[in-house]
């Protein structure tokens, strides 16, 4: 079979090779694919890879030996699966890979805002312990976490691991999610979203972007927010109105932020984000730890496998 993988290049730049996955067909890795690109480069594929490549109903048609879809990630919008649906074209993701990575990633952001390390540690260097005379020195309000709320919307397998460390944290874990399941063996809450806002001193996405929640969190949620509250979103950028979360930054209506993701990847350079106050942009990199990576790398070749065996696994269509 022969397989095609669109956009290789951020799964492994290098350091993550594609051993597994070469071994199970005819195999091309193309680092990046344009969107006229896609249809030229997999028209003779049987099996077509994709992490960010759009594969729309309209490119789909056009390969005509495409048999598998695989997604280099969980979320799959990429993919028009009902398109996919329609030709008896099996679409799996890789659902469990980065839980660990993107949990302490979040907590990596939540830290530095309220400890501030990199802050101090720059002041350090350009003199200003020095000059203070004293032997502890701070330029900004420093905080525990212990005792604060943390609001998670999103509570599946990320959302609850960000609860356990939280709770480890002696935080208090709030929780949304349209599906319950079975209570994780630490304390925490159910909250509707308002209420989680409102109450929350952090508040952190984990939920997968629909049509109905783009741009949920709007100015009218933001509003609910303690103006000592901290945002973080590590989930998917459509999730918030970038315009409204840097208008209330600019206002000071909430204390800071941190985003790993934004409407449109790359960054460009009119998004209304990077004037704003008091917010740290990294460049959508919370999944990407090596272990996390190989995972992923581990898991669709199992995909690939499974398909080929007639027993597709991780389907979502």
């Amino acid at each position: 079979m022969k397989i095609v993988v669109l956009d290789g290049y951020t799964l492994n730049p290098g350091d993550n090779p594609w051993t597994e996955v070469e071994k199970l067909g005819e195999f091309t890795v193309y680092d990046r694919s344009a969107a006229d690109q896609v249809i030229e480069r997999a028209r003779d594929a049987e099996i077509v890879l994709t992490n960010k490549t759009p594969l729309s109903r309209e490119t789909i048609a056009k390969l005509p030996r495409l048999q598998f879809i695989g997604v280099l990630a969980t979320g799959y919008n990429i993919v028009d699966i009902e398109a996919a649906r329609e030709r008896d074209i099996p679409v799996s993701n890789v659902p469990v890979y980065g839980t660990d990575a993107v949990a302490e990633y979040v907590f990596a952001l939540v830290t530095n805002h309220f400890r501030r390390p990199v802050l101090h540690a720059e002041l350090v260097q350009k003199g200003e312990w020095k000059k203070s005379g004293d032997f502890s020195f701070w330029r900004t309000p420093l905080a525990e976490l212990a005792g604060k709320t943390i609001g998670i919307v999103g509570f599946g397998r990320i959302g609850r691991r960000v609860g356990e460390l939280a709770a480890a944290f002696k935080m208090e874990v709030l929780a949304h999610d349209t599906y319950h399941g079975n209570p994780p063996d630490y304390g925490f809450g159910w909250s509707e979203v308002d209420e989680l806002f409102s109450r929350s001193d952090v508040v952190t996405l984990h939920c997968n972007q629909t049509p109905e929640n783009t741009e949920m969190v709007n100015k009218a949620l933001l509003s609910r927010m303690k103006p000592s509250a901290f945002f973080v979103n590590t989930a998917r950028g459509g999730l918030v109105n970038e315009r409204d979360l840097a208008d209330a930054l600019n206002n000071e209506a909430l204390a800071g932020a941190a985003v790993d993701v934004v409407s449109s990847e790359p960054i460009k350079e009119d998004n209304p984000l990077f004037s704003a106050r008091n917010i740290l942009v990294t460049p959508h990199i919370a999944w990407a730890a090596l272990e996390a990576r190989i995972r992923l790398m581990e898991t669709t070749a199992e995909n690939i496998r499974a398909f080929q065996a007639g027993k597709p696994i991780n389907v979502v269509n």
